[in-house]
């Protein structure tokens, strides 16, 4: 793929599991891709860089601090992103939710809610009218699929994020840009645990496939890795 052709991902939160698995898919199908890391210690994703001819860049970014997604966007300012993916998400534990402690339950909002549209919000003016702006959901968010309970905090900072998400879509209703909420499966991280039903090298290919899937198609989608719709 040459370079007039070659499309750009920034992926926010891109260390390990799966935002490092949707990076090197991403160059695996012929992006160039500026991925996210925490602070400045060496990752998996700076290994892949080393092996990407170029076409990876690592970036620092706290994503809830306003001031450093600010500054990303500024040494980005050159770039234009066909593919903005928020992926970054934090868990607690599984309380609930009349026991989650204050700080608690305002630590997960900020980081599961609030910060990936804080991302979204900045970064749009450098998405396209044919590019894609996506955040990883989850099933967990959707309120009609909780049956069993559990998990009340991070269910709930899911759910927040696609209602932001849905507002965020209602003031762009015009646009033409595709606005995807990914649920990848349930995914054996250090937040979907040991006992889930996929593997990062199975759930990646689908979530990646099902965004190339979705280009060109306008509005809000909640999807899965297989590009199942996923109810509300």
């Amino acid at each position: 793929m040459n370079d007039t052709t070659r499309k750009t991902a920034l992926i926010v939160g891109a260390s390990r599991t799966l935002g490092l698995g949707l990076a090197a898919e991403f160059l695996h199908r012929g992006w160039d891709v500026i991925g996210t890391v925490r602070g400045t210690a060496r990752t998996g994703l700076h290994d892949l860089a080393d092996a990407s001819g170029g076409r990876l860049t690592v970036e620092s970014l706290e994503m809830t601090d306003p001031e450093q997604i600010a500054a990303l966007r500024d040494r980005l300012a050159h770039r234009t992103l066909d593919l903005l993916f928020v992926n970054a998400a934090i868990t607690r534990g599984d309380l609930p939710i009349g026991e989650v402690p204050t700080d608690m339950f305002t630590e997960v909002m900020v980081t599961n809610a609030l910060s990936p549209m804080r991302v979204v919000e900045t970064f749009d003016p450098m998405v396209p009218p044919t590019g894609t702006i996506g955040v990883m959901s989850s099933d967990q968010g959707s309120i009609t699929l909780n049956t069993d309970g559990g998990q009340d905090l991070y269910r709930a900072s899911k759910s927040a994020l696609n209602q932001l998400m849905r507002c965020y879509a209602a003031r762009h209703v015009d646009g033409a840009r595709t606005l995807l909420l990914m649920d990848p499966g349930w995914v054996r991280t250090d937040l979907g645990g040991f006992e889930a039903e996929l593997s990062v090298e199975e759930s990646v290919p689908g979530v990646a496939g099902t965004i190339e899937r979705h280009r060109g198609k306008p509005g809000l989608h909640f999807v899965d890795h297989l590009g199942q719709v996923v109810p509300w």
